[in-house]
């Protein structure tokens, strides 16, 4: 029987945050800047409180600047624009990100849109989506969303090539899904995405050399659908309830237990992606500290700096 080896997302992100931590200071002693992340959360959902503090401890820990903005629920979309706006125009702010999700009254594409796409971040920005989506021209210009990004990380550290693996990417959301498609299609895969009303998931999950889930559904995939051998990426966050009916726990999208079984390698939840995701943040953080530095000094190495996006 196959016992898969488990994926530790926490020891490999430590790895990523002392590899940047090493490069903000290079970027510090060669050109006297500091990156600096802005946070901005709307509201006071205590999940989203808890995730943006932890961003902003740990861009401290690498030696970072961090700036946060907490603005109550009811704010007006004119008002959080105009913060953006001034954030935008604030040289010493490298980074932006506006914590999701939003409250229903503000439009979320119009604020995503809002902000510098050399300061975005998260990669959400319909430029950085197109650039994406663009041939590796863009690599150096293009910010990549940070779970899609974690989750690159870790295959090339399971597989070193991925060329010509079947990819299943469960999920179609802006957020992970499509970005993560794209990766794997820029990587050589030949892929296939799907989504909980896919008809024959079963059959597709069953093909995939690299399987991909970020659904949002605890327990879709089952270990049976998995086949021998392949790498699981789990990317769910689900709190589901104890079986003793006491308080909650978090689980992934995939029947852990089931498919350690047969899988070659697998992420756990929690302890998997999720520590990735800050860390690669924290990446885009300095990459794009670096590019600015560097948009008016054409011939300037300076962009080039910092740790290979998949390495």
């Amino acid at each position: 029987m196959m016992v898969a080896r488990i994926i530790d997302g926490k020891q490999r992100a430590a790895v990523l945050r002392r590899d940047i931590a090493i490069g903000v200071g290079h970027l510090r002693d060669e050109t006297g800047i500091t990156p600096k992340l802005a946070t901005i959360l709307v509201g006071n959902d205590p999940a989203s409180a808890i995730y943006v503090r932890r961003k902003a401890e740990q861009a401290a820990a690498v030696g970072m600047q961090t700036e946060s903005h907490r603005l109550c629920e009811t704010i007006a979309q004119a008002e959080l624009l105009s913060l953006i706006d001034a954030l935008n125009r604030d040289g010493a702010v490298h980074g932006i990100l506006v914590q999701l999700p939003l409250p229903q009254h503000i439009d979320k594409a119009a604020v995503l849109r809002a902000i510098d796409p050399a300061k975005d971040v998260d990669g959400f920005h319909p430029i950085n989506v197109g650039l994406l989506a663009s041939d590796d021209h863009a690599a150096l210009d293009r910010i990549i969303p940070c779970t899609p990004m974690g989750c690159m990380m870790l295959l090339v550290d399971e597989l070193g090539s991925l060329e010509g693996l079947n990819a299943v990417v469960v999920g179609c959301s802006n957020i992970v899904g499509r970005p993560m498609a794209q990766l794997l299609l820029q990587a050589r895969c030949t892929v296939s995405i799907a989504h909980i009303h896919t008809r024959n998931l079963p059959d597709l999950v069953a093909a995939a050399d690299i399987l991909v889930s970020a659904a949002g559904a605890p327990g879709l995939i089952k270990g049976a659908w998995v086949k021998a051998g392949a790498i699981v990426i789990d990317v769910g966050i689900n709190h589901v309830p104890n079986d003793d009916g006491h308080g909650s726990r978090i689980v992934g999208d995939v029947c852990f237990d089931e498919a350690k079984e047969r899988a070659s390698a697998i992420t756990p939840v929690p302890g998997g992606v999720g520590p990735m995701t800050i860390a690669c943040l924290l990446e885009n953080t300095l990459r794009a500290a670096s590019a600015l530095q560097a948009r008016d000094l054409p011939n300037s190495e300076t962009r080039k700096k910092g740790t290979p996006q998949f390495a």
